[in-house]
């Protein structure tokens, strides 16, 4: 099967998943205070990564790319970030440098988004001269590397050696000159994981939890032979990634994605350490079921319910969300003990800023 065909079906089968509960919405709450102390007005919503300044603390992460439904959904979703200011990463780049047919559907997005800040995406067994190949093709700001051994697992034609993956972005983090992400794509990340790419100098990850696009399942529904084994159930959720991130004292800058598909998603997984958040699946289905233009009304709406979401958690900026209370349900709680992570610092976070004296 060509690569153009599995991207084809990659989207199809991403179209078709629906949106389900996920551990973000079920798992996590916060305290409600009554006197939040906040205007809406008031609330800044930007952050400041990569050396660039973002009005919004969410981007539209990678998806797609290398088949004529591609530059669609490229030519769709990079319009919406031209028009919202939004950071963009392309969906992986490896069909770029194995063919020449479909590199319009990569490139539409820097010719949509000419002064955006722009993701390169690729896996990370590739040299550095083919990631700067990537890197070129778009004019990209920074390359995500996604590591997705489970999905490649299942994928009929997936890689079946990772021995050399570590290395392999060693190398691409020592040779390029611009920011690179290791992102997972839906399987989120241990503390290991995190202490593992810290080590070898990478400075941003996405834990890219379980919750969102399952790529398992995707995979195995391409398959002549369904796997037995359950691998759609694999994986670590978002807010669990987080809370293993947070274990770390000395840790890359972390980025979330896996399971977003609401404003108040984006709130819980700032608020829980991330620092920018990245939204796929939702912005495909959007753009894809609606238009361009609903979609940039939805970007807009987001904006607004963060503002109102920040001020009801008495924040004015990303940075006043880590000093919101946080509960963790039962479930959420007994991984925590096993794995010895720091569920109990969240729940009292307020107090602790606002040095509350109780009688």
């Amino acid at each position: 099967m060509s690569i153009a065909s599995r991207k084809e079906d990659h989207i199809r089968h991403a179209l078709a998943q629906e949106e389900q509960v996920t551990s973000l919405q079920s798992d996590v709450t916060f305290v409600h205070h009554s006197f939040p102390g906040v205007a809406v007005k008031d609330v800044d919503l930007s952050v400041n990564l990569f050396d660039h300044h973002f009005p919004l603390p969410f981007y539209i992460n990678g998806m797609t790319g290398g088949s004529d439904q591609s530059f669609v959904v490229n030519d769709r979703l990079s319009q919406v970030a031209a028009k919202t200011g939004l950071a963009m990463a392309s969906g992986s780049m490896s069909a770029a440098l194995k063919s020449a047919e479909h590199r319009d559907s990569y490139e539409i997005i820097r010719k949509n988004h000419p002064n955006g800040f722009l993701m390169a995406n690729l896996g990370p067994n590739y040299t550095v001269s083919e990631a700067k190949m990537a890197i070129e093709l778009i004019n990209a700001n920074a390359l995500q590397i996604h590591v997705n051994a489970t999905q490649e697992l299942v994928m009929p034609e997936g890689d079946r050696d990772f021995t050399h993956w570590l290395s392999d972005i060693s190398q691409l983090v020592d040779g390029l000159d611009v920011p690179i992400i290791v992102k997972e794509v839906g399987f989120g990340m241990s503390r290991e994981t995190i202490h593992q790419l810290y080590q070898i100098g990478v400075q941003y990850v996405d834990v890219s939890g379980q919750g969102g696009t399952n790529f398992a399942r995707i995979e195995n529904l391409r398959r002549k032979h369904l796997f037995s084994t359950d691998w759609e159930r694999w994986g670590i959720s978002t807010p669990l990634s987080l809370l293993e991130a947070a274990s770390l004292t000395k840790k890359p800058t972390i980025l979330a994605s896996g399971g977003i598909s609401t404003p108040f998603d984006v709130v819980k997984s700032l608020a829980l350490g991330a620092k920018a958040v990245g939204v796929s699946g939702h912005w495909l289905k959007s753009v894809m079921t609606t238009d361009v233009a609903e979609t940039i009304a939805e970007v807009k709406s987001w904006e607004a319910e963060l503002k109102e979401a920040f001020a009801l958690l008495g924040a004015k900026s990303v940075k006043d969300l880590t000093f919101t209370d946080i509960i963790f349900s039962p479930e959420i709680i007994n991984w925590a003990k096993q794995r010895q992570l720091p569920y109990q610092n969240f729940n009292q976070r307020r107090q602790t800023k606002e040095k509350f004296e109780w009688l």
